[in-house]
């Protein structure tokens, strides 16, 4: 949906410092632009659980981390994320691709969960789904932010 050109420019014009991800299929093409980029860091994990404490880490630090990651990885980094968000209360935003969204065939059900999971949590939620979504993510960001809660955007991944 974003280029990697548009995404970094996104995130780098939000006052992102560090983007803390593991990359799937449709995030993966991003990397070559989020790790040449001059205004912000990417920084790899090896397992989704790793990046909700690190993210703190640099929040703590002074710096505003991004996580990014896919559904499954979501899934695997709940109790990372529990902490962080709510023991800790940080307000770290995240950007999830919901993987097969847009594949109305798919049985896939990392799709089915993820919004009923965030949703149980009371995340702060914004669905990015087509191309005329992009400008909701910088929004949405900028209201968690000011009202320094967690947020969270929903991308849509999959070809239809």
């Amino acid at each position: 949906m974003f280029t990697g050109p548009e995404i970094e420019s996104v995130f780098a014009e939000l006052g992102i410092t560090h983007v803390v991800w593991i990359p799937d299929t449709s995030i993966g093409p991003w990397e070559a632009s989020l790790a040449g980029s001059s205004r912000l860091r990417l920084i790899r994990v090896c397992r989704e659980g790793e990046a909700w404490p690190l993210a703190a880490g640099l929040h703590l630090g002074g710096q505003t981390p991004l996580v990014l990651m896919q559904t499954t990885g979501l899934f695997e980094s709940g109790d990372a994320l529990r902490n962080v968000l709510f023991d800790l209360k940080l307000p770290i935003y995240s950007l999830i691709g919901v993987r097969n969204w847009l594949v109305p065939q798919s049985r896939d059900t990392a799709k089915t969960f993820a919004e009923p999971i965030l949703g149980a949590w009371g995340l702060n939620c914004q669905w990015i789904a087509d191309p005329a979504d992009k400008p909701k993510l910088a929004e949405h960001y900028r209201r968690c932010r000011a009202a320094g809660i967690p947020g969270v955007a929903l991308m849509a991944e999959g070809a239809p």
